[in-house]
């Protein structure tokens, strides 16, 4: 929010109030004589008005060098409503400042257009507030060309920010404004488009359940249900679908949750009716998961049914043609030259094309009706040609005594059969490639143990419920061997915790009360009270699952070159068919080939045809789409059970060309765990009034030496697990420098010598000699200063992560460069940098200048990751080519970041990169395959071969080629499944652990 000083003249103050509502204090008001004759008088007044301030951010093309920038700037400059321009000709990147009732975001991209530059909106804040999310699981689409269009549509809605469809998961995620659109709108959309589309979940469901009621119940009863529930604290809203029974509400849920909801329904009804009982609607198969088994079922059903039919055709054809007897029943003659085999051809392929081939028809139609074409148009245009040629000579041989031709019924029965067990295959592989999500679902308990409580906080009674009606500040039971039922903090007893489910730590972490406890995680050895703390949505483990999600269903940057290729290759592939079978049939009538190449049981049109309909069938689009998202879902997934999560295929893409890590130091190369070593006072003080003075200044600060120096100041008051501190006035944080505040009546200031010689304190010889004891001991010096005079130096010492120095060295080993870059001095920062191995290091570096020493990494032509875990660190994380979380650090961190590093360890930097480089190798493995399977198949199917060894590639065999070539694809991704870490990171666990047990 900003703040403008406006001064006006008003005739009629109404116009100003409209124009801006946001009024938030009369300043000045002076009052002057009208004007002559008009009877009124006019009013200047002067307000503060409270105006929001908009931010968006531009990728600017075309920028060479600063005058580039600086004429951007002067052209956005120009344009009323303009708050503050910032242009970065280094990263192509400009951020607007703007009020949005002034000027908007088109306006500015326009002016940035008209100065010479393409410019593109990356992102708006404005549209945020706006925004909501809404997945859709998408069914029909058959490869690449499908998605691409599906996006198409989707961007073209009014409203619709952005849109991504992933075909490996068949699903869409949706940016969309709901104050123009509603998801109702986007569903008819697809399936306007020719898919069938079934809403998962919008933004709203963030804290939504649906409630089943069962029993006799009314409209009126109904009625006051829902005007009961829209009564209770927390409810946000109650929707009915009449007739059904079926009940969902949006709720707060540190406000309510579902057992109020459940308690109140069935306490109003029971004077009406009596026979009212709520429980949780289960959704009975509409998730992923049995969409999936039941997309598989169909396949399988249709491949059995088309084997039914298939296999006779394909032995009447091919092989009862040999047998004496049989043979001679099948050519027997019943009209003119229609003989009973080709009948019995004809009438049991029939139903293979027109009735388990519909699906390939009706995927055709609506993809032509779209303006595109995909792999239905290839399969029915294939099986088409092949079945309606059979039939042109069934009937011409019925009509004429004399005419001699061969069907192709098999060759439509067969490639129809083999395609349906293609796609059979492939939609059992595609569904082990998502089971990373099923795994990570299937970790909450189904019931947990809830505890009743009395006044003073003791165990009363205990009830089992649906894990799924945990709410928040419930205390729950976890005995030895289940596992916790939700997020919370131990509250009583001791315990063990597994929470290799989660974090892929396999070593059990000791919990006592106080600690905090994961939902999913496994109890082991002893029974702990656990008072709940976040629940559905909210849960860790809710969040690593949408984390997961969103990474699957974004887009990896590779993936363009597929999409590319989409839009040009079903069209190619039609021409190349009909252009072969042009070049046969032409080259057999003006018998530029030998007649002895025709084969005996047909002729010349026949070879072509057979040809064509090879080049037709062959050319697979599937196993190019595939190629990168079923890679990318099997690798995010093995990093999620290896507690490495990775927020998509972008950044996955990054990662396997990282060649410079920038390291954080505190809590990232150390525990992040401070302790006060040594305290030096230089007057005569009581040391309990001076920490008294040092923690009630240091409270008011998150940085983590000030918690170390708060903790070691609560030993002086061991009387007290809490203390209250003397209240701190005037509180300063000099970020990078150290705090000040005036405490009873005298001035503290806590920080580094930068804050004590900016503020004209005098730092003596003994001072300076502790400080450099300290650094020279890898130990933070921290000055202490009461009115200006200098009282004490405190030193505070965090010790390394025991994997730092192996893992630097590995890193080494990789070809990876290590930057350390931190705010403390460089006396301490060079000690530990020394210790891990770091050659390089910057200290007493501001947030702002981490950021800028890794622009500057990135000018020099690296690719940057950044490894921290503080606020400080989420510029620099949101700089790089890919930022790197530490799963204990701060929030801010973590939605910062590209990765997240669950465990905290620095070996998991390792096997990020190790990770994505060999799913990128297993990408291009893929493109490889697939690309090679079309280059090559497309000529051998055209005959190319043909002229010289005779081989040519029958159309049901090239069908079963083009099924097998996304199966392989599939199952390459698949073998990602089976990834090791580098055997150099197990021995550094092993040590690890050896370390800490010592």
């Amino acid at each position: 929010m900003a703040t403008k000083l406006l001064s006006l003249t008003c005739i009629r103050k109404e116009r100003f109030s409209e124009r801006y509502p946001l009024v938030r204090k009369h300043l000045t008001r002076s009052r002057g004589g009208g004007g002559a004759g008009d009877g009124s008088s006019s009013e200047t007044v002067a307000f503060e008005i409270e105006e929001e301030i908009s931010r968006a951010i531009f990728q600017v093309l075309g920028m060479t060098c600063s005058a580039c920038a600086g004429s951007v700037e002067k052209a956005i400059k120009r344009l009323s409503g303009i708050h503050e321009a910032v242009i970065d000709a280094l990263n192509n990147r400009a951020q607007i400042l703007f009020y949005p009732n002034l000027v908007d975001v088109e306006t500015i991209r326009e002016t940035i257009e008209d100065a010479g530059f393409e410019a593109s909106l990356i992102e708006n804040e404005a549209n945020e507030r706006s925004r909501q999310v809404c997945r859709i699981r998408i069914s029909g689409m058959t490869c690449t060309s499908c998605s691409s269009t599906i996006e198409r549509v989707l961007q073209s809605v009014n409203g619709v920010q952005r849109a991504h469809v992933a075909l490996a998961i068949e699903e869409a995620e949706i940016h969309y404004d709901p104050r123009l659109l509603s998801c109702d709108r986007l569903l008819e959309e697809i399936e306007s488009a020719g898919f069938e589309a079934v809403l998962i979940s919008t933004g709203e469901d963030v804290s939504k359940i649906d409630l089943k009621i069962d029993g006799e119940f009314t409209d009126e009863s109904m009625e006051i249900i829902e005007r009961s529930l829209e009564a209770l604290p927390g409810v946000q809203s109650v929707e009915i679908s009449h007739g059904t029974d079926k009940i969902s509400v949006l709720y707060r849920p540190d406000v309510t949750g579902p057992r109020n909801f459940i308690q109140v329904i069935e306490s109003i009804v029971f004077g009406h009716s009596g026979h009212i009982k709520a429980t949780i609607f289960s959704e009975g198969g509409v998730g992923r998961e049995s969409q999936k088994q039941g997309e598989v079922k169909q396949y399988y059903k249709s491949f059995l049914w088309s084997l039914v039919f298939t296999v006779p055709v394909f032995l009447t054809a091919m092989v009862f043609m040999y047998i004496p007897g049989i043979k001679d029943l099948l050519m027997f003659k019943v009209i003119n030259m229609l003989t009973v085999g080709e009948i019995i051809r004809w009438v049991l392929a029939t139903p293979v094309q027109f009735v388990i081939g519909w699906r390939f028809y009706t995927g055709a139609y609506k993809a032509l009706r779209r303006g595109s074409a995909n792999m239905d148009v290839l399969i029915a245009l294939g099986t088409n040609a092949a079945y309606f040629y059979s039939l042109y000579t069934v009937l011409r041989a019925a009509t004429s005594p004399d005419f001699k031709g061969v069907d192709f019924f098999e060759t439509s029965a067969m490639l129809i059969s083999f395609i349906i067990l293609g796609k059979y295959l492939e939609v059992l592989a595609k569904g082990k490639t998502s089971q990373a999500i099923a795994k990570l679902m299937n970790l909450a308990p189904d019931t947990a143990i809830l505890l009743s409580l009395d006044e003073e906080g003791n165990a009363t009674g205990e009830e089992e419920i649906d894990g799924r009606l945990i709410q928040k500040n419930d205390v729950i039971k976890i005995v030895p061997g289940a596992k916790v039922a939700s997020d919370g903090y131990v509250i009583w007893g001791q315990s063990h915790v597994n929470e290799s489910m989660i974090t892929g730590e396999a070593r059990p972490v000791a919990k006592r009360k106080g600690d905090t406890v994961i939902g999913g995680t496994l109890n082991e050895n002893g029974v702990l009270h656990v008072k709940v703390t976040r629940v559905g949505s909210e849960s860790a483990l809710a969040q690593i699952v949408r984390l997961v999600e969103s990474a699957q269903l974004a887009k990896a940057p590779v993936q363009k070159l597929a999409d590319r290729i989409s839009k040009f290759f079903v069209p190619l592939v039609i021409f190349l068919s009909f252009a072969t079978w042009l070049s046969w049939f032409l080259a057999g009538k003006l018998h530029w080939y030998p007649e002895s190449w025709i084969p005996s049981s047909m002729d010349s049109f026949e070879l072509a045809l057979q040809f064509g309909i090879s080049v037709m069938v062959i050319a697979c689009p599937c196993a190019l789409g595939l190629a990168t998202p079923t890679a990318v879902m099997v690798g995010t997934g093995v990093g999620a059970s290896q507690g490495v999560l990775i927020k998509g295929g972008q950044a996955l893409e990054k990662a396997h060309k990282v060649s410079c890590i920038v390291f954080d130091k505190t809590g990232t190369l150390t525990m992040g765990n401070p302790v006060v070593v040594k305290t030096k006072l230089l007057k005569n003080m009581v040391l309990r009034e001076f920490y008294e003075l040092v923690a009630a200044t240091e409270v008011n600060s998150e940085h983590p030496l000030a918690k170390a120096i708060v903790e070691y100041g609560k030993k002086f008051r061991d009387d007290e697990e809490n203390p209250a501190w003397p209240e701190a006035r005037d509180f300063v944080s000099v970020t990078g420098n150290g705090v000040k505040a005036i405490v009873k009546g005298r001035e503290i200031m806590v920080g580094n010598k930068s804050l004590m010689t900016s503020h004209g304190v005098i730092i003596p010889v003994e001072a300076e000699e502790l400080l450099v004891d300290a650094e020279d001991l890898a130990q933070t010096g921290i000055l202490v200063s009461i009115n200006s005079e200098l009282i004490g130096v405190l030193s505070v010492s965090d010790p390394l992560k025991p994997s730092a120095r192996e893992a630097i060295s590995i890193l080494k080993s990789m070809n990876i460069k290590s930057i350390m870059v931190t705010g403390d001095n460089w006396g301490t920062a060079n000690s530990i940098a020394g210790e891990v191995g770091i050659d390089s290091v910057i200290a007493e570096a501001k947030p702002e200048q981490k950021a800028e020493k890794v622009k500057e990494l990135q000018a020099a032509g690296h690719v940057v990751a950044m490894v921290g875990d503080g606020i400080n660190d989420s510029p620099a994380l949101v700089a790089a080519d890919v930022g790197m979380a530490i799963g204990a650090g701060t929030d801010i961190a973590i939605e910062a970041a590209d990765i997240v590093l669950m465990k905290s360890n620095l070996e998991d930097v390792i096997t990020a990169i190790d990770l994505s480089r060999k799913t990128f190798s297993r990408i291009r493995l893929n493109y490889v395959w697939a690309l090679g399977y079309n280059l090559m198949g497309i000529p051998i199917a055209a005959g190319v071969l043909f002229p010289s060894t005779r081989f040519r590639l029958p159309p049901w065999i090239a069908g079963a080629a083009m099924a097998a070539s996304s199966v392989s694809v599939v199952c390459c991704s698949l073998l990602l499944k089976s990834y090791k870490r580098p055997k150099k990171l197990d021995h550094m666990e092993i040590r690890e652990i050896q370390v800490e047990r010592v």
